[in-house]
């Protein structure tokens, strides 16, 4: 079975110039690095992967919010 999991995200640049990734899954954080902003994604999902892999995928609440 498949799933569709959102989960939001952030990702910068260090001083190193390292692109660095970073989400949570329930309580868990999990972190992505690379060269580039996409390879900091990529290795942010396989992490994600992992995670929900072993934890399962964490529970979802959709709402329609009105923004100004």
């Amino acid at each position: 079975m498949s799933r569709v999991v959102h989960i939001p995200y952030t990702v910068a640049q260090d001083e190193d110039g390292v692109w660095c990734a970073h989400a949570y899954v329930g309580r868990t954080g999990c972190n992505g690095f690379g060269g580039t902003r996409d390879q900091a994604v990529a290795d942010l999902k396989d992490a994600i992967v992992m995670v929900i892999e072993d934890d399962g995928a964490p529970e979802e609440l959709a709402i329609t919010v009105d923004v100004a």
